[in-house]
């Protein structure tokens, strides 16, 4: 069986707590053995880190400890998967440019703020982690990123003549990242194309 590990919490508007309890519900069906834990101190435990097949970020803002940071660094590196949403993964620890470094993105505005409706375009409908999903409307935060120019791109919206990424993957190391801009709060994570998504993106990133 393999196993995850869900760290939630940071700033509480982006409904941590909620976030995390769909995305352990997600995994579960997918048969991993599941960890939640609310602290970054989880990062700590090494033989905890080393079990792990994936790792879920579900923490905005706040601040890491590099004795927190370059185990979590160091064990994507290693092989285990990455895998998160919105400001959760990418606008964590805003100091941190290393985490910055292997999301692959950092948040920079969202024009408008929450209710702009919006449209995602997948770029490929042949890919698995997007075939037989679709374009598809959200009314939300529309995310305006810094984007690594390495990470391959899945999703996008428009920002006038610019193409915003919305899904990208890349690797660290020996461990794959997968990201996702929606999930502003627990209900846009729960529609069913993000959900479906995340899904997707969980075991592609899984070791």
């Amino acid at each position: 069986m393999r196993k995850a590990l869900i760290v939630w919490g940071g700033w509480d508007g982006h409904q941590p707590k909620e976030v995390g309890e769909i995305f352990t519900g997600l995994l579960r069906e997918e048969g991993f053995d599941v960890t939640v834990s609310d602290t970054l101190e989880s990062f700590e435990n090494a033989e905890l880190m080393a079990s792990l097949d994936l790792i879920v970020p579900v923490w905005t803002m706040g601040q890491i400890k590099q004795e927190q940071l370059r185990p979590l660094l160091d064990t994507v590196n290693a092989g285990c998967g990455i895998a998160g949403c919105h400001g959760g993964m990418g606008d964590a620890f805003r100091n941190e440019t290393d985490f910055q470094f292997m999301v692959g993105g950092q948040w920079v505005a969202h024009p408008g703020n929450d209710g702009v409706r919006y449209d995602v375009n997948l770029v490929d409908e042949n890919e698995p982690l997007t075939s037989g999903i679709g374009d598809f409307e959200v009314i939300s935060e529309q995310y305006y990123m810094h984007v690594d120019p390495a990470v391959k791109v899945h999703a996008t919206t428009n920002f006038g003549d610019v193409k915003m990424p919305v899904v990208w993957t890349k690797t660290w190391g020996q461990g794959r990242v997968y990201y996702n801009s929606l999930g502003h709060q627990a209900n846009i994570v729960a529609m069913p194309q993000t959900l479906e998504l995340m899904r997707r993106g969980f075991l592609w990133a899984a070791r």
